[in-house]
């Protein structure tokens, strides 16, 4: 009986396979209930609203999610109301298309939960305009439709009910992995055989991997939130929020930067120093791979104990360096400082089982609280929306190419009728592929194309060799299934099984064969429509917006380094307002990544400057890692000469990246003074020689980033009169 008990347990670990049984059950139900009740339509609707309302699901704690499930089916039922009576009126509809699809996508600045419930409205919108022939009630189809949406939402609940705290331990595993890949992509970085084009690429990959992360922090710090809000007191919440919170104290840490790492893999190419590094560093991504396992499986974390053996074996190669390298001391100083910070980051994942056992309530711990981003009140929800009333907003520009794009697609599907048969299909196509930005626009219509025409053949097989209903129905619930599991993985492939599904709910109107071949051409006409919208509506390349994207990035470095500065000054203190400070200028790092990735994918980007952007990328995140570095060697300090220097550095280092300073005597002065203290290599100041050190490393960059800055500032004059024009 214990084994059984096990067994099952070990099942209710794997989130996937608890999820996926959810969705066989809903899809289940969609298609067996109307089969035996002989109302065998009513299963298109269904089953369409279990899509939709799967599209719209939202974590969040139970109050707050059964008023979610409210906002959704109330929105579900006008949306499909609205298709149904205004669908006999060509020009009331189209006017209330373009209306609907800019009033729900601009719904989404005022947060999460109203983006999310917004797309399902405008999915809904077009899966009721395929299916407005079903009925003769126009009732009927909006009733069935959040009929199958409220079956989703019951099984939905009932999860919940059963396992409250099992989506944050995902989204804290899912943390812990991408922590993982994040080391190993620092460990990248100690390659003794690095050259500068693979160390321009590591650091890429670094800064790329950084994003990811960031991106899974602030999912898992909403996830977070809006448990403690319902419930302060529960033991699982408080023990995520702990491990949230070494996490991102692991992240600061290996994120810092101590050295030049392509001068350090020159400087000691021949010493084993950078190799034992290395291997640290990959054997604590090994170790948060680990963890995010325990996570899943509610298991203990065990350290591992090689990493005693592998600390030992570098502190007695770092103690040789001095004799090894006697001209280098600020190197070794420099690689001692590393060493400590890698030892904090395995004190931490030593500790962590201690702090799990922890019992006070961390949510009233002024250092363990986290900024509540949730709307506060109507002044709030005005602000967000007049704040994206200009094409400046990519949300504005979305919600105008999008609804352009529909208006368009619904006219050609007007004019086309007698031609084209389930012309709807091309609205639906349109409003699935067009993303907010080009590069994820254009990925998407390939991969829509290859996974419809993948579909169809499949389905067509299927249709062909599974003659019976019965048989059919099963095809269609595993294809329900294999959409929600591949959808955020495999775009092409999810796409294949819902076009599986599309074909069977056609077939089930008596109509499977013949919407194959319609099917496909809607996908691509949709599909073009899509790519004419991103290309010639709004398009990205005249709102890049890169200078603005990096003084944005600058000012949050500049933020955050001040608030390292004063914690100098007055003692560590992780309190919120360090932390909003140092999460913002990860976010920023991680939003001028992203733009920069998707700026070298544009037709008419400059291929010098992709270069020169990619540098600055590069050039940026190396300057967040030396304050990281800064950051987590914090303490008290009583040294007022180096108090001095610091409070000067900083006001240098703010005229250079946000009042476009050149670097001036003062700045260079203050260099060779830095560089000077460091010369005389007072063992017994190992506290001022950090900061020293990075300041020197800081100092060293800024030039080179100033530049760079300016250089892409000035390509992009011609853009900002072009935008001013508008």
């Amino acid at each position: 009986m214990n084994l059984g008990l096990h067994r099952i347990r070990r099942v209710t670990y794997n989130a996937s396979l608890m999820y996926n049984f959810r969705m066989a059950i809903a899809f289940i139900g969609t298609a067996f209930v109307p089969y035996f009740l002989h109302f065998q339509l009513a299963t298109i609707p269904l089953t369409l609203g279990v899509v939709a309302a799967g599209l719209s699901d939202i974590d969040d704690r139970f109050t707050v999610r059964i008023l979610n499930q409210f906002y959704t089916y109330f929105g579900f039922f006008v949306a499909a109301s609205s298709v149904q009576l205004l669908f006999p009126h060509p020009v009331f509809f189209a006017l209330g298309l373009i209306a609907a699809c800019i009033v729900l996508i601009l719904l989404g600045s005022l947060g999460r939960r109203y983006s999310t419930i917004s797309y399902g409205c405008l999915v809904v919108s077009v899966y009721a305009m395929l299916g407005v022939h079903l009925f003769d009630e126009w009732y009927m189809q909006p009733l069935l439709l959040v009929i199958g949406a409220i079956w989703y939402g019951i099984l939905s609940t009932i999860s919940f009910l059963l396992f409250p705290i099992r989506p944050v331990q995902v989204k804290l595993a899912q943390s812990y992995a991408c922590l993982g890949d994040f080391l190993f992509a620092k460990s990248n970085l100690f390659d003794v055989d690095m050259t500068p084009e693979s160390y321009r690429q590591s650091m890429i990959d670094l800064s790329m991997e950084n994003g990811k992360l960031i991106a899974l922090f602030n999912d898992m710090k909403t996830a977070l939130l809006t448990r403690l809000k319902g419930d302060r007191g529960q033991k699982d919440t408080r023990r995520s929020l702990q491990y949230y919170f070494v996490a991102q104290d692991i992240h600061e840490r290996a994120d810092s930067a101590h050295i030049d790492y392509q001068q350090l893999a020159d400087n000691f190419k021949h010493s084993d120093v950078l190799f034992r590094f290395q291997r640290i560093l990959s054997l604590q991504g090994k170790a948060c791979k680990d963890l995010s396992d325990n996570i899943i499986k509610q298991t203990p974390y065990r350290h591992s104990t090689r990493f005693k053996h592998a600390f030992e074996n570098l502190r007695l190669s770092l103690k040789k360096l001095p004799e090894q390298y006697p001209d280098d001391p600020i190197w070794v100083n420099a690689l001692m400082s590393l060493y400590q910070n890698l030892k904090a980051i395995d004190g931490q994942l030593r500790n962590l089982e201690a702090e799990r056992a922890m019992s006070m309530d961390l949510s009233k711990r002024q250092d363990q609280q986290l900024k509540d981003d949730d709307l506060k009140g109507w002044v709030d929800i005005k602000v967000r929306i007049m704040q994206n009333l200009t094409p400046e907003s990519v949300l504005f520009r979305h919600a105008i190419r999008l609804s352009i794009v529909l208006f368009f697609a619904y006219v050609f599907v007007q004019l086309t009728h007698d031609h084209i048969q389930y012309g709807y299909w091309i609205l639906l196509t349109a409003l699935f592929v067009s993303q907010p930005n080009f590069n994820a626009t254009k990925r998407r219509l390939r991969l829509r194309i290859w996974g419809t025409l993948l579909g169809i053949l499949i389905g067509l097989l299927i249709l062909k060799f599974i003659p019976s209903t019965e048989g059919q129905l099963i095809v269609l619930i595993l294809s329900g299934i294999l959409f929600f599991e591949l959808r955020s993985k495999q775009y092409a492939q999810a796409t294949a099984f819902i076009t599986i599904l599309a074909l069977i709910n056609f077939n089930l109107d008596g109509m499977g064969t013949t919407a194959a071949f319609p099917r496909m051409i809607d996908t691509l006409i949709g599909c073009g429509f899509a790519w004419f919208g991103v290309t010639f509506i709004f398009p990205d390349w005249k709102f890049r917006r890169l200078p603005h994207s990096i003084r944005r990035a600058f000012n949050a470095q500049c933020d955050y380094l001040a608030e390292v500065v004063l914690q100098y000054r007055q003692g560590r203190n992780n309190g919120l307002d360090y932390r909003v400070k140092r999460r913002t200028a990860h976010n920023r790092d991680a939003e001028l990544a992203s733009l920069i990735s998707t700026l070298a994918t544009e037709p008419d980007f400059d291929p010098s400057q992709k270069t020169a952007a990619f540098d600055l990328l590069c050039l940026s995140h190396t300057f967040l890692s030396y304050i990281a570095a800064l950051g987590a060697h914090r303490e008290q300090l009583f040294d007022q000469e180096i108090l001095t220097l610091l409070d000067s550095a900083l006001d240098d280092i703010q005229g250079v990246l946000l009042r476009d300073e050149h670097p001036d005597l003062n700045s260079k002065n203050m260099l060779q003074t830095i560089r000077q203290r460091l010369s005389q290599n007072n063992q017994n100041d190992q506290k001022a020689l950090i900061i020293l050190q990075q300041l020197s490393l800081m100092f060293g960059v800024l030039e080179q980033l100033m530049t760079l800055k300016q250089n892409l500032s000035n390509e992009h004059n011609t853009d900002a009169s072009e935008l001013a024009s508008l």
